[in-house]
């Protein structure tokens, strides 16, 4: 089930020979969820052709935490005055409960 997206994600995907860049702000939507596997993102635009896009990612779950932990490592960048830093810090121990409690 798709959410609207609170806030924006920005995307790049570059070839050899394309560029590909979008911008999925509140207008678009996002999915997250977990599957046998690892970790899969949806973030998708709605409307006319023209505007309309998706991005569909998938990331094994040994990518993910060294994701995660590379992250904790540059966590100082954040911010101090942040607001996103308290909604950071409460979607971390979420997932740390659900993961424990899994």
């Amino acid at each position: 089930m798709t959410r609207p997206i609170p806030d924006k994600a920005e995307v790049a995907l570059e070839y050899p020979d394309k560029f590909y860049s979008g911008t999925f702000e509140r207008s678009s939507r996002f999915e997250a969820h977990f599957d046998p596997a690892g970790v899969a993102l949806l973030l998708e635009r709605s409307g006319p052709p023209e505007v309309r896009k998706s991005v569909h990612i998938h990331i094994h779950y040994g990518l993910f935490a060294d994701v995660l932990e590379q992250l904790a490592a540059s966590a100082s960048r954040i911010p101090g005055d942040s607001v996103c830093r308290d909604h950071l810090r409460r979607a971390a121990k979420a997932m740390q409960k659900a993961i424990e409690d899994a």
